[in-house]
């Protein structure tokens, strides 16, 4: 008990008198040590939800009082809690959680006890909002886009049109929500915001290979998709190049901060002729190109550039990505029989290796260590170190995760490319596995 104050003793012992043992570890889990929550407390607890006689309800319920408390500590380490338990607990925590209608409303909570409580304030509020929408998400889809399952079988691959177009903007503003967390090295001062960090930093990694499989979803059916559908695409495509970009700077605070490069994907960039072929066929949808300038043929290789777009950067036509023309393509000229779009995209995955193919790269063993590992040890110091215990299966995605600046494999990603970038190839392994 050395640490606690005379406040945490007489709260655990209040709980103890209800008999509740999970109160209790709820409450020695969120003292006012200012440390992140005690491994054995955490274990206990991702145990209990296990259990089918344990009340899921009370042990949330009880992680929602612990986060009205006056200081900035014990919030903390109540959200740190129940983010704990959302990733290592059982799946019937997290659907309680979506089931309620309103869960942390700490968007006005402040702390000003002092100068670091009411820094602290500001990331609290943050990893509220990103919890409340992670529960949100889970509600709108019934399942955890950090839980399913990776690669050419996973979730996001094998979706349907309709279901992928309203999974894919409910996934990007859990990403978008996980990013305002917005931390800097400087502010990794604590042993409990450090804990957060780094299961954001998990969360952030699953999330991204989840996104990875529905961007190359979404791309093998854009060119069959009617006109609305292609739209939608379009813009969700257009977002998702924006966030790679952000996802790219908040891997490298992790790296700043002692996160082994090893445990950190490399996320690099790939043709824009990808997003102007996109824009091409989404004009010959419209009808607004010239009679010369609809959707690009075989016999016309080089003409997929959109009015609207700019130049194309690369020399190289990338034929592979050619909509296929259809009856109401205003303009379009008659072409030859059309190659399936599912093998042509797969000479443009987003994460292909942009060197020349050497067969079938080796799996990542080390980056992925980092998602397999007990975070409970982690939490348990307050300085930053990487986990490389348990490997994690790889899986085909856009974005591919390098183990490090000598790996033989280059990563690709569908982020914009810098000028005189080439067509990736295929072969490249995925970010994740399927879980």
């Amino acid at each position: 008990m050395s640490g606690q104050t005379l406040t945490d003793r007489i709260a655990a012992a209040q709980y103890q008198l209800t008999g509740s043992e999970v109160a209790t570890r709820v409450c020695k889990a969120t003292t006012h040590e200012v440390m992140a929550p005690k491994k054995k407390h955490l274990d206990y607890l991702i145990s209990a939800t296990n259990e089918t006689n344990v009340n899921i309800p009370q042990m949330a319920d009880t992680l929602f009082e612990r986060a009205t408390n006056a200081s900035w500590v014990v919030v903390f380490k109540a959200l740190v809690t129940t983010h704990h338990m959302c990733i290592h607990g059982n799946e019937r925590f997290i659907q309680y959680l979506a089931s309620r209608t309103s869960l942390f409303n700490l968007s006005n909570f402040i702390d000003k006890t002092g100068t670091h409580g009411y820094d602290m304030s500001t990331f609290i509020r943050r990893y509220a909002r990103y919890l409340n929408e992670k529960a949100y998400a889970y509600r709108q889809m019934a399942f955890d886009f950090t839980r399913v399952k990776k690669g050419a079988e996973g979730v996001m691959r094998t979706m349907t049109p309709d279901k992928l177009l309203k999974a894919m903007p409910a996934l990007q503003t859990q990403v978008d929500t996980l990013l305002e967390f917005d931390v800097h090295p400087k502010d990794l001062n604590n042993g409990i915001i450090n804990c957060a960090f780094m299961l954001l930093f998990k969360d952030l990694i699953k999330l991204f290979a989840s996104y990875n499989d529905g961007i190359i979803n979404l791309l093998e059916k854009y060119f069959k998709m009617k006109k609305s559908d292609c739209k939608d695409a379009l813009e969700i495509y257009k977002r998702f190049l924006t966030r790679v970009t952000k996802i790219s700077e908040f891997m490298k605070i992790a790296e700043q901060v002692g996160v082994d490069k090893n445990d950190i994907p490399d996320i690099s960039y790939a043709p824009s002729s990808i997003l102007e072929s996109l824009e091409t066929h989404m004009n010959s949808l419209e009808g607004s190109t010239k009679k010369g300038e609809g959707s690009p043929t075989k016999g016309s290789p080089t003409n997929n550039a959109s009015p609207t777009s700019t130049p194309a950067k690369s020399a190289t036509a990338v034929p592979t990505l050619e909509p296929p023309p259809t009856d109401g393509s205003g303009g379009a000229a008659a072409a030859a029989p059309e190659e399936p779009v599912t093998d042509s995209l797969l000479d443009l995955d987003p994460l292909a290796s942009t060197g020349p193919s050497t067969g079938a790269s080796a799996a990542p063993t080390s980056w992925g260590d980092l998602l397999g590992s007990e975070m409970g040890s982690l939490c348990t110091t307050d300085a930053l170190q990487p986990d490389s215990s348990q490997p994690v299966d790889s899986a085909p995605s856009p974005a591919t995760a390098t183990p490090s600046a000598g790996t033989e494999a280059a990563a690709g990603s569908l982020a914009p490319p810098a000028a005189g970038a080439a067509a990736p190839t295929p072969g490249q392994s995925d970010l994740l596995g399927g879980q």
